[in-house]
């Protein structure tokens, strides 16, 4: 399976009053791991857009775990767990760097839209090349992100 892998320090605009990161965050993060991953497989947002092809978030699940702080150093790890002929189905794992624990849990679903945002089917390189992410297990059905990673 292939899974993008992501390190980063905490900036002290990502948090809040209280000292934490505040929880978008976490999306602006899984966002940098989805594009990380997407341009491991050969596509970028960029080339995508330029052909016509938009791939716009229709969910969104986040289970926060802990918390993190200014300068801590975090791990975003990202992996397709599923892909449907018009959408495909992102999970994070978002965690301590220094092995402390996971902070987060996230999957994403985006959908393919056309120029003029009405869905459309993934083209069919660009399915191919998200279909090389996939476990055989996961390409053969869906998975439970959240419960699983």
């Amino acid at each position: 399976m292939i899974e993008s892998r992501l390190e980063f320090r905490v900036r002290y605009a990502e948090t809040d009053q209280m000292g934490v990161v505040y929880h978008a965050n976490y999306l602006v993060w899984c966002e940098m791991g989805r594009t990380d991953l997407l341009r491991q497989l050969g596509a970028t947002y960029a080339e995508l857009e330029r052909q016509g092809v938009f791939l716009a978030v229709s969910d969104a699940r986040m289970r926060l775990r802990g918390s993190v702080r200014y300068d801590d150093l975090v791990h975003v790890r990202t992996r397709l767990s599923r892909l449907r002929t018009r959408s495909v189905l992102f999970s994070y794992v978002v965690e301590h760097a220094d092995g402390r624990g996971v902070l987060a849990e996230v999957e994403t679903e985006l959908i393919c839209l056309n120029s003029g945002r009405s869905p459309r089917k993934l083209p069919a390189a660009l399915r191919e090349r998200l279909r090389r992410a996939l476990a055989p297990v996961a390409a053969e059905g869906t998975t439970d992100v959240l419960s699983g990673v």
